[in-house]
């Protein structure tokens, strides 16, 4: 695969930023064309259906198409930190991840660099890995990068933010999130069909959708799950999320600068219940904390 030519004039994210990344400039992303990763270890902190027993084979990368002002892995989402990896080491570290017993490859906020993680997979698969490969995406991917990525996809572990536009704008500076993450679950859903189980009850393929419930936000929580049960009920796993941390280089706004109540979550629970939501990943209190976060660099 030429993947040279997708860096000119960068169309990888919805930002379409036109960016020449093959010069060593960087795009909205904050990156250049060279992948950079900021740890790539097993992992054991995700769904049970993700990291299992042996854990989720996962590979952070370095910079984001998003910007959000609360996000927990910011040195890493802004570029502050990274080593450099070609195809050549990313298809090494994902046999390396496999070896060491990982149910999956777990790629965080790759999109940008979606031309390397392919030829990085073909690689690997051409040396024997066999394990299935997640993209692990905040939701705002853009269709030409799922194009890119459709064959070397088992799983996409998905976020669904807002359903709010202005919300989207204020907090992750994209005021189009919902109709991005609309197109985007619609094509995951699509190319993956139904979830498909091991015999272990891990995910083989399909797609988890993740909702982070914000501090003074449930009615934007609602709206999301409601779009996401109507429109796909069962063809997709729901993960709702109590883990919202207020970080000491985060959001400046009054109203995240503290953490998700329980009464808040029983509300956000309580609704999903109501609506005929019976099946689905919660989480409890403890998760809301800084030693969740991976440290990087």
């Amino acid at each position: 695969m030429n993947y040279i030519q997708y860096y000119d004039n960068c169309q990888l994210c919805p930002r379409k930023c036109g960016i020449n990344r093959n010069l060593n400039r960087t795009g909205f992303c904050g990156e250049t064309s060279t992948p950079r990763i900021g740890r790539a270890a097993l992992h054991h902190w995700e769904e049970p259906c993700i990291s299992g027993q042996r854990g989720s084979g996962t590979v952070f990368f370095s910079g984001c198409s998003l910007h959000c002002c609360y996000c927990q892995n910011y040195k890493l989402s802004q570029g502050r930190v990274g080593t450099d990896a070609d195809s050549e080491q990313l298809s090494k570290i994902f046999l390396d991840l496999a070896f060491q017993g990982a149910h999956n490859i777990n790629l965080v906020t790759a999109e940008h660099f979606a031309p390397h993680i392919k030829n990085a997979v073909l690689k690997a698969r051409a040396t024997g890995l066999q394990i299935p490969i997640i993209l692990n995406s905040s939701g705002y991917v853009s269709l030409k990068t799922l194009e890119i990525l459709k064959d070397v996809i088992d799983i996409y572990l998905v976020d669904f933010k807002y359903m709010d536009s202005d919300l989207a704008k204020k907090y992750s500076l994209a005021h189009d999130y919902p109709d991005v993450a609309k197109a985007a679950l619609c094509q995951m859903v699509r190319l993956t069909g139904k979830p498909l189980f091991d015999s272990e009850g891990m995910l083989k393929k399909g797609v988890v959708v993740r909702h982070l419930c914000l501090p003074s936000h449930t009615e934007d929580s609602k709206n999301v799950i409601k779009y996401v049960f109507e429109s796909y009920g069962k063809k997709v796993i729901l993960s709702i999320m109590s883990q919202y941390t207020p970080l000491k280089n985060g959001a400046s706004f009054k109203e995240l600068q503290r953490k998700l109540t329980q009464r808040e979550y029983d509300e956000v629970i309580d609704f999903c219940l109501e609506t005929g939501i019976s099946d689905a990943y919660i989480q409890d209190g403890e998760s809301a904390s800084e030693s969740f976060i991976p440290e990087f660099g």
